[in-house]
């Protein structure tokens, strides 16, 4: 039984006064780099974006079936390429978590196909069973885990481009991840639940109430400590990684949390939703750090590896946005004010 402790946590002086000097100084920055840029990217509403591991480049996957990399050049980011090939949405996307030259596409082609920046080709397409929405690269690089509508999760061995495992649920899968330490694999689901299988055996070995309603999204801290996750009920759950325990929620948000992304430091989490708003918090606290105003719901947000930069994409055929705007930007917070 997962024991669920409500703000009761309280950090010992030494490090209340660590955190508040960090958010004191995170303020700071924010008010000199609180500047967004919109960069077109597609022809449809953008629906992942993601870093490479060493931060010079962003990609990002659309409902036009294209993915886009961009390369970050101080205060922007420059369009390199356009990767076409899937014959349907790219759904999400991610890039191999320590070789900053590949990233690998989910779509609903039933296929996820690898891209190698350096050639601008696609080095291999692995047909799946049905549409694909989720995917996650495993720490040690060498397995990708792809979900499908069907709420089939398929492990797929990076080398031989074969499956490894395959495993169908009976309850709906929505985001998956591996720990940090690449030894157990969390899904989220549309019960409120957390299941936790183990790796590379994927025996259940917990199954956590987290939310009352849909448990929608879940990320993993860069330090291992900490793992959010987001649910239908608009909270934003923050776990400890080694007992299993809840310590923080937070609750600004008022619609579902769609997308989470922790800062390189660990001491950031930015989620997002149908809320006009981005909210930044600090870890340690729950504290609001800073708020990214938008002008429509976001879709997905991604803290840059090295530095106080947040990307995201919002469903930009909404609100005041007129319909020959182009609908696909990809957006960058956290630049000079003065840029």
């Amino acid at each position: 039984m997962t024991r669920l402790v409500l703000e009761s946590i309280s950090p010992s002086w030494s490090s209340s006064k660590m955190a508040s000097r960090y958010y004191q100084e995170m303020q700071e920055s924010f008010r000199n780099n609180n500047k967004s840029r919109e960069f077109p990217a597609h022809s449809a509403k953008v629906h992942s974006v993601a870093w490479s591991c060493d931060g010079r480049r962003l990609a990002s996957g659309s409902f036009d079936k294209t993915a886009s990399v961009f390369v970050l050049e101080k205060d922007r980011l420059v369009k390199e390429n356009n990767y076409r090939g899937h014959g349907d949405s790219v759904d999400q996307l991610c890039w191999h978590p320590t070789n900053p030259d590949v990233f690998v596409t989910a779509s609903g082609d039933k296929t996820i196909r690898i891209w190698d920046v350096r050639t601008t080709k696609c080095t291999a397409t692995v047909n799946t069973k049905g549409e694909n929405i989720n995917i996650c690269w495993s720490p040690d690089g060498q397995t990708i885990a792809v979900g499908n509508k069907d709420d089939v999760v398929t492990f797929i061995d990076v080398k031989s481009h074969r499956s490894r495992a395959e495993e169908q649920f009976k309850f709906e899968v929505n985001e998956i991840s591996w720990n940090n330490d690449n030894n157990m694999f969390f899904l989220t689901n549309g019960n409120g639940c957390i299941n936790i299988l183990s790796y590379p055996e994927l025996k259940p070995i917990q199954s956590i109430n987290a939310h009352p309603s849909n448990c929608i999204c879940i990320k993993f801290d860069p330090t291992g400590k900490y793992f959010a996750t987001g649910s239908a009920d608009a909270l934003v759950s923050l776990w400890t990684v080694e007992e299993l325990v809840c310590v923080r929620c937070f609750s600004r948000l008022d619609w579902p949390v769609r997308t989470l992304s922790f800062s390189h430091d660990g001491k950031m989490l930015a989620s997002a939703s149908e809320d006009h708003f981005i909210d930044i918090a600090e870890v340690e606290t729950g504290e609001k750090l800073w708020e990214v105003q938008c002008e429509s719901p976001t879709f997905t947000v991604a803290w840059h590896p090295k530095r106080p930069l947040l990307a995201y994409a919002c469903d930009d055929k909404e609100g005041k946005y007129d319909n020959n705007r182009e609908a696909g930007t990809v957006k960058l917070f956290g630049l000079p004010n003065d840029s």
